[in-house]
């Protein structure tokens, strides 16, 4: 029990820390509303799920034994968030005419592609497959499987995880007027493209 309340208090304050996930949630919120937004972190509970059960059976060490492997799933991340970043902000360059708040990108994004999205956000970063690699042995519990702990630990991890997103997204949507207005929405989706953008220059040189 010791070890679960250890690895909670670790990734309760990793997952309280912004990044590129934040940045996910917070755009499809302010964009999609709540809908779209815990669609974006369906995405991302699950892949956190594949990294866990992954590094119980040996995925995530691979990764870290193998420069290769890991430099070809990073630069895949990188690639894929240079290229859904510059796309919204080649979108971005006029305003959006819409003031639906169920609408993004000027046009409805599904709930399928959203979490589509997110998912492989997640599913390409290394360094989530790197963390369980880390976590599993210090906070595994005794005489539990490797790949019932990865799951475990990883339904931990996403439990704090919704709780503490589900917070931002209604956060979000008690300001949904505000973000409602094209120009708002307009800079919203630059604010969010360049930070896309930015996390893929990042993790493209992250060494």
């Amino acid at each position: 029990m010791d070890s679960l309340i250890g690895f909670a208090v670790v990734a309760g304050m990793l997952t309280m820390l912004p990044g590129l996930d934040t940045a996910q949630v917070l755009r499809s919120a302010t964009l999609g509303g709540p809908r779209m937004a815990y669609a974006t972190l369906a995405g991302i509970l699950g892949g956190v799920f594949v990294w866990g059960v992954g590094a119980s059976v040996g995925i995530g060490a691979l990764l870290e034994a193998s420069r290769t492997a890991y430099d070809a799933l990073r630069l895949a991340g990188a690639g894929y968030l240079l290229h859904t970043g510059g796309r919204i902000l080649w979108d971005a360059r006029r305003p959006v005419e819409s003031t639906d708040f169920g609408a993004g990108d000027g046009k409805r994004v599904g709930w399928v592609t959203t979490f589509a999205r997110a998912l492989i956000v997640t599913l390409t970063n290394p360094k989530v497959g790197l963390f369980y690699v880390a976590m599993l042995p210090p906070f595994l519990p005794e005489g539990v499987p490797p790949v019932l702990g990865g799951l475990l630990l990883a339904g931990i991890h996403n439990l704090e995880a919704i709780a503490w997103y589900s917070v931002l997204i209604w956060g979000a949507n008690l300001a949904r007027e505000m973000f409602a207005r094209p120009r708002v929405r307009q800079w919203m989706e630059l604010v969010s493209g360049m930070a896309l953008v930015g996390f893929g220059l990042r993790v493209a040189f992250d060494r």
